[in-house]
């Protein structure tokens, strides 16, 4: 396993397991949850959910946002994104 790969790991099981003080926004749940569905399944695939799905739509337009990136680069953005939630938050 690449060092990359087990540092995403991690950082998803911290994300997975966070209690206490670690209450993310809704918006940096939907940075979180995109940078892991490019990192794990790749671009964005099937159809938009439509209007009065309001969850499902979030969630299909930010990992929509991500097309394009490669795995690597994803696992990398994830990683670091929850490094400098930790630095800010003294985590």
């Amino acid at each position: 396993m690449s060092d990359l790969k087990k540092q995403f790991d991690e950082a998803v099981s911290y994300i997975h397991n966070a209690e206490g003080d670690f209450q993310p926004s809704n918006d940096l749940k939907l940075q979180f949850y995109s940078l892991y569905k490019q990192a794990t399944e790749g671009d964005v695939n099937g159809k938009k959910p439509g209007m009065l799905d309001v969850v499902g739509r979030a969630k299909y337009s930010a990992w929509e946002k991500q097309k394009g990136k490669s795995s690597d680069q994803a696992m990398q953005d994830y990683v670091n994104l929850l490094e400098e939630l930790k630095r800010k938050h003294g985590g």
